[in-house]
């Protein structure tokens, strides 16, 4: 099997001070990634899921054990571009990740690092701009932006990199409803035209459009499957302090009022499509 991502006992610890025990924010985690997937990551805080998210992009490097971004060993510092061209990443807060006062300078920033040539620069960008719906604010200065078109504008400047895989740490966090769910749009989209997708949210409703959904406790995988799996164990799901999609809380409340929903419903597409069937 192809995997872009793989995950070999990995353990991580942020050092304290020199009479402190380290903190240890990953603890033997053991996680293979499939070219051309989409995974989304949950957990509390706490739980090690930025930290797992870095560690994939060698922004942070394991205490133990090992990661691999298409075969390259992230402690290997020769090979790091290769990693952060192959493993792009969007983090929470889009103003950290701006760097011009021209939107298009911005995406094209990343490119230029990469040493590319400028007419392939110029295509890129165009391009980026377009695949997030915002090539018409080219010329304007991101601070006259709203949220969302920052975080569209920081996703167009991973694009322009053209990675394989783009990791995504709570893109959405920051966003009203709507901003939340152009970007949702834009990241479905990606995944559709085979980038590989790792997202990390604490939205349970943007679990449901992955195709695996791993939960993280304390360092350590706590459940790892297709979503409509994970969340049939709603109990345990929040035992570990988490919430389950609202779809998924109302099927649940209607199974015990005796009405039969399958378990696997867990969106509100599906239970408009199971409703419409079995009611018409």
């Amino acid at each position: 099997m192809n995997h872009i991502i793989s995950i070999e006992d990995l353990v991580f610890e942020y050092e304290r001070e020199e009479k402190l025990e380290p903190i240890k924010a990953l603890d033997n985690v053991n996680i293979k990634i499939k070219k051309g997937s989409f995974i989304a990551i949950i957990g509390s805080n706490g739980s090690g899921k930025s930290t797992l998210a870095k560690n994939i992009n060698a922004l942070l490097l394991p205490s133990s054990g090992a990661v691999y971004v298409k075969g390259f060993n992230t402690t290997d510092e020769t090979k790091l571009w290769e990693i952060r061209q192959t493993a792009g990443m969007v983090f929470q807060n889009p103003d950290n990740q701006l760097v011009s006062s021209i939107v298009e300078d911005d995406v094209a920033f990343g490119p230029e690092n990469l040493g590319v040539e400028p007419a392939e620069i110029r295509k890129r960008v165009d391009n980026s701009l377009c695949a997030v719906n915002m090539y018409e604010e080219r010329k304007k200065a991101p601070h006259l932006l709203s949220g969302g078109q920052k975080q569209r504008i920081a996703i167009a400047g991973v694009i322009a990199m053209k990675p394989e895989c783009i990791i995504l740490d709570e893109p959405t966090a920051m966003l009203d409803p709507h901003g939340r769910y152009e970007v949702m749009e834009i990241i479905e989209r990606l995944h559709n035209e085979g980038i590989t997708v790792i997202l990390i949210t604490h939205f349970m409703e943007e679990t449901t459009r992955a195709e695996r959904v791993i939960i993280m406790d304390a360092g350590k995988v706590a459940i790892d499957g297709a979503p409509a799996a994970v969340f049939a164990n709603a109990k345990k799901i929040k035992e570990l302090g988490l919430d389950v999609p609202f779809i998924v809380e109302i099927a649940e409340r209607l199974r015990n009022r005796g009405i039969d929903i399958p378990k696997n419903i867990i969106s509100i597409e599906e239970m408009v499509d199971y409703i419409a069937c079995k009611f018409k």
